[in-house]
């Protein structure tokens, strides 16, 4: 039998955290949560289960996933995002894959819940990510946002076939915020790369990112939550390319 130690991740997650919590118990040998010292309710419910409950001040994404990992007494770590639950199937196929030798990385895809709606387009599903490895030969990277997970040439990622589910916005205002939020982060991404931008950038990408994903990938058929989804992320392009076009004039400002 080889145990899995899960590892999350949480700020003011009590909404989320009771229910990934106890998708995890029949599975895990070990539940580690890094807080960045929560303001709600997330510590309290996170101290009624038998979990690994620390507090770290926020360093990003990168660093709290690592310190979790170094903090896990197992080599393979599960990865999950306090507002995603393992799916019955993914649960069972955990088990079994336990029973066996586990090597290399596995791979799941990740089934959305948008506003009560599963979202089966829209450029969202499939969405495959690397949530389970070897602590041993793969570390989070220090991207400022949206961090991957790398590790040593060579290693074969397999892909499970039970869903993880993500229950990733309750409202078309907390999306808005956060696609907002990591616009911010991602125009100071580009800025550090020297990206390179004009006055019509945060239109045209706008447009381009609409048109991608409510028509080429079938937004659309994903019905209201379709256009709200294709309508919201285009409009975090223009916040994204504007905030990168004032890093510019600022520095030229400066200079």
């Amino acid at each position: 039998m080889t145990p899995i130690s899960a590892v999350i991740i949480t700020f003011n997650e009590e909404r989320n955290i009771k229910n990934c919590i106890e998708s995890l118990i029949p599975v895990m040998d070990e539940i580690i949560i890094i807080d960045s010292f929560s303001t709600d309710l997330t510590k309290e419910i996170c101290l009624t289960y038998p979990v690994v409950y620390m507090e770290k001040s926020w360093q990003g994404y990168s660093d709290a996933k690592n310190f979790g990992n170094s903090m896990a007494k197992h080599e393979f770590i599960f990865s999950i995002d306090a507002d995603e639950r393992l799916s019955e199937d993914l649960q069972n196929e955990l088990i079994l894959l336990k029973s066996q030798k586990i090597k290399g990385n596995y791979s799941v895809n990740r089934l959305t819940n948008y506003c009560n709606h599963w979202i089966y387009y829209s450029g969202w599903f499939p969405d495959w990510k690397t949530r389970l490895f070897s602590k041993e030969i793969s570390t989070w990277n220090d991207e400022i946002v949206h961090e991957d997970l790398v590790h040593s040439s060579g290693i074969e990622t397999k892909k499970l076939k039970g869903l993880l589910h993500h229950y990733s916005y309750y409202s078309y205002k907390q999306h808005k915020e956060k696609a907002d939020n990591y616009s911010l982060l991602t125009a100071k991404k580009y800025f550090t790369q020297k990206k390179k931008v004009t006055f019509l950038s945060p239109y045209l990408s706008a447009i381009s990112r609409f048109i991608s994903m409510y028509l080429w990938k079938r937004g659309f058929l994903d019905g209201y939550s379709g256009l709200m989804i294709a309508k919201i992320s285009a409009q975090s392009n223009i916040v994204k390319y504007n905030e990168l076009l004032r890093l510019y004039r600022e520095k030229r400002n400066v200079n």
